[in-house]
């Protein structure tokens, strides 16, 4: 009699676990694993087309080459920045977004540079790289908004009564959100 009493309460505890919010648990953190992975494919489309960017470039006469060098070192530094789902903590996702920033800084400084060459302006490979660029940070933004989108629904699941006991017990935890770099925050000085 005990051992059935023990398989049937072996049998409501299980049961119980997938009432508890468990699978919906496992979905949610795959759902931002997925959608980090995004992310980081963004990032990576990005990564790809500074070196034609900069090929581009190098053919312009007398273009400053401490520029094409801040861009290449820091295409270098970002890439070397490898961030797994399995390790998504605010201080890796920081340390992951100072590295794309620098990215981010050297791209504008450079298409800013550019400005002042018209052979390079006029340049149909450098426009189409310079459309494909913009498009990408696009991309990039769009994948980061829906990385948090994804961050929060989990973290409200995991967060929220009876969940947030199960959680505990299964080991899920709260993932941090992909912030706004602090520079970002100053407005741009716009001068004529």
């Amino acid at each position: 009699m005990k051992r059935l009493f023990l398989y049937l309460v072996g049998l409501i505890v299980l049961l119980s676990q997938s009432s508890c919010g468990y699978n919906t648990m496992v979905s949610k953190d795959q759902a931002v694993k997925a959608q980090w992975a995004n992310v980081q494919s963004a990032y990576q489309r990005r990564s790809d087309l500074i070196p034609n960017l900069v090929n581009t470039v190098k053919g312009a006469a007398n273009f400053e080459k401490s520029t094409l060098t801040d861009v290449i070192n820091a295409r270098a530094k970002a890439t070397s920045v490898q961030l797994s789902a399995e390790n998504l903590t605010p201080e890796n996702i920081k340390q992951f977004q100072e590295a794309q920033s620098q990215v981010s800084s050297g791209l504008g400084r450079l298409l800013a540079v550019s400005e002042n060459y018209p052979e390079l302006k006029a340049n149909a490979n450098f426009q189409e790289l310079q459309a494909q660029i913009e498009g990408t940070e696009n991309r990039i933004n769009v994948e980061r908004n829906k990385f948090n989108t994804v961050t929060n629904d989990y973290n409200g699941t995991v967060k929220s009564f009876p969940n947030n006991i199960f959680a505990g017990m299964f080991g899920f935890k709260e993932k941090p959100y992909f912030e706004a770099d602090a520079a970002s925050q100053k407005a741009p000085t716009v001068q004529f």
